[in-house]
């Protein structure tokens, strides 16, 4: 064979190639390369299968290590569900003793109350006899008693009613007794005003039975009945004098008068009204009215009970 020397050349830039050999050699060498390029790819070769092969101990490796902690996993696993099913059946063990007991003891008490109930029933059947033999004589103080009993009961309720009407005699009489009287103002000229207003009486003359407020203006009936009420304006200038009479809130009447001489001037009415507890009368004054009163009353309202309805 041929060395290496034998077989590069130069270039004229100096730089080196491999020279063919001679022309009974060219087969033989082709043949050598080719061997040489086999030999690589077969190292090649080599080379990836070992990378495979260690790849594949690799994984096996890994296979190995996860079946070994699925092993162990699924014996722990094992050992806890065996644990936990003798404790279960420990405790159900226990559950069924406890509840044997609790029956044979229940059982024990049903027995215990089964006697005590037929001691009890014999007794009372003895004391039925007895009450049966007494029941005659028992019928007839009973009858005593109660004829006894609805005897100082009637007396105690015409006790009582008689103190009820004399309560009630009181109370009407003191309710019967309603009446007042009041006068207007001291301050002269009353309005006018721009929109309807209840006219305050503020000189209380007379209240018995207190239903007439002088700060408001308004008589609230105390008992259910008929009332009379009258009232009296008065005015010293030309023009119309009027008021309102309400019940509530509902007018009753409007009495009007004209002043045409321009001096003092009055004006009067009344009426009877039937109100239930709690009703209201008052006067008001309509818009751009007006009075007149002074210490001497020259108007007045003034209502009274005839009669409780």
């Amino acid at each position: 064979m041929f060395s290496n020397k034998h077989l590069r050349s130069e270039n004229h830039d100096g730089s080196r190639t491999e020279a063919r050999p001679p022309g009974d050699l060219s087969v033989l060498w082709e043949e050598m390369q080719g061997l040489k390029q086999l030999v690589l790819s077969l190292k090649g070769e080599q080379v990836e299968q070992r990378q495979e092969l260690r790849t594949v101990e690799s994984r096996l490796r890994d296979g190995e290590m996860e079946a070994k902690l699925q092993k162990q996993s699924m014996d722990e696993l094992q050992m806890a569900l065996d644990l936990l099913l003798t404790e279960q059946t420990s405790g159900l063990r226990k559950k069924v003793e406890e509840l044997e007991e609790q029956t044979k003891a229940e059982i024990s008490e049903l027995h215990a109350r089964i006697n005590s109930s037929d001691n009890s029933v014999e007794i009372l059947k003895k004391k039925n006899s007895a009450v049966a033999a007494e029941l005659p004589f028992l019928q007839t103080r009973l009858r005593a008693s109660e004829s006894s009993v609805e005897q100082s009961d009637m007396e105690t309720r015409l006790n009582s009613t008689e103190e009820q009407l004399d309560q009630l005699k009181n109370q009407s009489a003191d309710e019967l007794k309603v009446a007042f009287s009041a006068g207007l103002t001291d301050s002269g000229i009353v309005g006018p005003f721009d929109e309807e207003t209840t006219l305050i009486f503020s000189k209380t003359i007379t209240n018995v039975g207190r239903g007439y407020n002088s700060s408001a203006g308004v008589f609230t009936a105390p008992v259910t009945g008929l009332y009379f009420f009258s009232f009296t304006a008065a005015d010293y200038l030309k023009g119309y004098m009027g008021l309102y009479l309400y019940q509530n809130e509902q007018p009753v009447s409007f009495s009007l008068d004209l002043n045409d001489h321009g001096g003092y001037t009055s004006m009067t009415s009344a009426v009877a009204l039937q109100l239930d507890q709690g009703d209201r009368v008052r006067l008001a004054l309509p818009a751009s009215y007006r009075l007149y009163d002074d210490s001497r009353n020259f108007s007045m309202f003034s209502g009274f009970l005839l009669f409780p309805v």
